[in-house]
This record gives C-alpha cells, sequence and structure tokens, in this order.
C-alpha cells in the first residue's frame, strides 16, 4: 500500500465566468518510508493539491488517498495517518507552547502525551519555550511549534509545505536533522520548497508541477543524470558578450553556464578573454537540481525527465 496516492487529481476554479484549471489530472503515488520533494514555481499547485491531500480543498474530479484512506469518504482516519506543516503562521495567541500541543493532541484523541511533547520541544529547540505565551515568540519559534503540532500524534505521513521559507539557518538545521531521523524510522515525507538545495540533499523522489500538470516524476539522482552538463561558474562585474549572456543564468554578479565537455569549457574561456571580461571565483562543477529545475520548466530536460514514472520504493 502506498503511503499517499493521487488519482487524477483535478481542480477548477470560476474566474469572472471563465474556468481556470489549478490542477489538471495530477496522478501519482508516494511509497511508505519515502522522502518526496514536489517542486514548482509560485502557483504551480503545489499548495493545492496539498490542501485536498488535508482536506483543506474539495478536488473537482480524482481521489487522493493517505495510507489507503479516501481523504474525502474516510477522512477520519486519513486525518489521524497525516501531519501537515502548513506555510502560514497560524496560531492561538491565548495558550503557552505546551498547552498548544496538548490541545493538538487531544483533538486527534491521544491522552498522556507529554514524554513525545517534551521530545519535540527539545528536538526543534523549544524546550526553554515550553511555557512561554505563542505570542512571545518570534516568526521562527512560531514556525518550529507548527512542525510540533504537525508531529504531536506522531503521524505517519509528514506534509511540509515550505517549512523553511524565512527561517534562520539554525532552524533548518535542526528541522531537517529531526525530520530525516523520523524518516529513517519509517516515515514518509513529502516535502515542497524553494529551496532546491533542500530538496536535492533530502528527497529519494522528486515531482515537478507546471501550470496544474505533473511534468516530471524521477528519482533525485535520475534527474541530475538526464541534465549531463558541466557548469562553468564565475563572478563578474563587466558585461558578457551577448552570445554568452544568452546562454548563460546571471544572479548578481554570479555567472552560470552550461558546458558539454572539457573542450566547451575551453571555448567559453576563451571567449571571455577576447571579450577582456574579468572573472573571479571561478568553478567547474556538475549541473545540480536548480539547474534540471530550470531546464524542465523551459521545456528543455530530456524526455526521461518530463514523462511520469511508475513509483519505486526508495533504496
Amino acid at each position: 500500500m502506498s503511503a499517499i496516492t493521487f488519482q487524477n487529481v483535478t481542480k477548477t476554479y470560476d474566474a469572472g465566468g471563465r474556468t481556470l484549471h489549478a490542477l489538471k489530472g495530477v496522478s501519482f503515488d508516494i511509497p511508505q518510508g519515502e522522502f518526496f520533494g514536489l517542486l514548482g514555481p509560485n502557483g504551480a499547485g503545489k499548495t493545492t493539491l496539498i490542501s485536498i491531500l488535508a482536506g483543506l480543498s474539495r478536488a473537482s474530479g480524482g481521489q487522493a488517498l493517505v495510507h489507503g484512506h479516501d481523504v474525502r469518504r474516510d477522512y477520519q482516519a486519513a486525518r489521524r495517518a497525516l501531519g501537515v506543516v502548513p506555510q502560514e503562521l497560524v496560531f492561538d495567541p491565548f495558550f503557552s507552547v505546551r498547552e498548544t500541543l496538548r490541545i493538538q493532541s487531544g483533538y486527534f484523541g491521544v491522552r498522556r502525551n507529554d514524554d513525545w511533547i517534551d521530545e519535540l520541544l527539545d528536538n526543534l529547540g523549544l524546550l526553554d519555550k515550553a511555557d512561554a505565551n505563542m505570542r512571545q515568540l518570534s516568526g521562527g519559534m512560531k514556525r518550529r511549534v507548527l512542525v510540533a503540532q504537525a508531529l504531536v500524534h506522531k503521524p505517519p505521513v509528514i506534509v511540509l509545505d515550505e517549512p523553511t521559507a524565512g527561517v534562520d539557518v539554525e532552524l533548518r538545521q535542526t528541522l531537517w536533522h529531526f525530520i530525516a531521523r523520523l524518516n529513517r524510522e519509517g516515515h514518509t515525507v513529502l516535502l515542497t520548497t524553494h529551496y532546491l538545495e533542500e530538496a536535492e540533499a533530502l528527497c529519494h523522489r522528486i515531482g515537478m508541477l507546471k501550470q496544474g500538470e505533473l511534468v516530471a516524476l524521477e528519482r533525485t539522482s535520475t534527474l541530475l543524470a538526464s541534465t549531463a552538463h558541466t557548469m562553468l561558474r564565475f563572478k563578474t562585474d563587466d558585461a558578457l558578450p551577448l552570445v554568452l549572456a544568452a546562454r548563460a543564468r546571471i544572479t548578481g554578479r554570479v555567472v552560470q553556464i552550461a558546458a558539454h565537455d572539457a573542450t566547451e569549457v575551453e571555448q567559453l574561456l576563451a571567449e571571455l578573454r577576447q571579450a577582456q571580461c574579468r572573472i573571479e571565483d571561478l568553478e567547474i562543477g556538475r549541473a545540480d537540481l536548480e539547474d534540471v529545475f530550470l531546464a524542465i520548466m523551459q521545456g528543455q530536460g530530456s524526455a526521461s525527465a518530463r514523462s511520469p514514472v511508475t513509483a519505486e520504493v526508495p533504496a
């Protein structure tokens, strides 16, 4: 049995007399114990899909299941198996951190849960805030409490929707250490993030959405291998020749240009010298997940990378 199943899920909205298709027949499975990354640009449909899974939104068509339980027909069992960390900071200002987690436990009928609550507080760096009112916490601390709330009933499936957006490095490291441990212990994790280095480091498989459609579904290693380019990375304050600028990815002073082999790297460096571009911090490496993501979103990925494949149990 899969931990999560999406079967031809569609979602449409009426937008002033015209129909907006937020999801267009999305289908894939996530096996139990997998760490799965769901990527896509803003507006691709990631949060809509998660909202349907969590019962916060109703699909226009298709079916979503958690551990075999339909999220509409068998919603109680589906909710008990699921822990969701939302993007938005939502909290009750009248309770302390510990009280918040005890109340959340009660929603799922879990009694005498203080030992697990203490473990959550410890692993998420919240022990010294246990008796603090939620209003007194910083944004990063509130987000840690959201993670604890999602995990307080020990769900077998954990959904993290942009959990590290706008948080500090310490929280990111603390969170991933703890979530990776839970995944090793058998919990299934579904992650959405715009920090692609996180997805590359953590996820066994990755699915990519674009305008409500699934455009890639592969093991992370397969996606990376599908873009077998060498990447030339450097910094410069000078303008690139027009031919190179057209194929480069430029972020401030940082320039990245794909090359197929060492000969092409030499040609690129020769063109830069001829244009009298002064470069710093030159690096030559392999393409990363960001390069793959951009290629697929721009329709340049390999056919195998863009074609959904059947689920594989992670090695």
